[in-house]
């Protein structure tokens, strides 16, 4: 059986795999300016996510962070353990699990945002800032329930 030139090159041509490729760098490179910190970029961007939502109930944070609550709760682990984060029950549901930053959290978070800034303007810089804006935009777009929902609602119809 033969292989077409075309069906070798389709990681060349697939939207995922260019989304991961250019995620993993960027992860290396944001990691990299993060470099003197214990924190991944990933806790990084948690602990930015839950002091933006106040204090997210798990559910709401695995869906604003496109993850699974399993790997949610793996991210977590080490933030709970070095007392970053902190789990409380909701006060109108107490099987509602919320999160939330502590003082050690949210120093930790401030002492990265300089790190974080640098990366951004280095990010700003190379790509441009309408491109990055533009960028940013479209990824939201496409990490969005609304896009989930019409991607599979595109494949209904096959």
């Amino acid at each position: 059986m033969s292989t077409t030139r075309k069906e070798t090159d389709v990681w060349m041509h697939c939207s995922n795999s260019a989304v991961r490729r250019a995620a993993r760098q960027l992860g290396q490179l944001y990691g990299g300016v993060l470099g003197a910190s214990d924190l991944r970029s990933t806790q990084f961007s948690l602990l930015s996510q839950i002091a933006s939502s106040g204090e997210p109930t798990l559910k709401s944070l695995a869906g604003a962070m496109v993850m699974d609550l399993s790997a949610l709760g793996h991210t977590l682990k080490p933030l709970l353990r070095d007392g970053m984060v902190e789990m409380l029950p909701d006060p109108h549901d107490k099987r509602v699990k919320r999160v939330r930053l502590t003082a050690e959290g949210e120093a930790r978070r401030g002492e990265l945002m300089a790190a974080w800034r640098d990366a951004q303007d280095r990010f700003d810089s190379l790509l441009g800032r309408d491109k990055s804006e533009e960028l940013r935009r479209t990824l939201a777009q496409i990490g969005s329930p609304e896009f989930a929902a019409a991607f599979a609602a595109a494949g209904k119809g096959d």
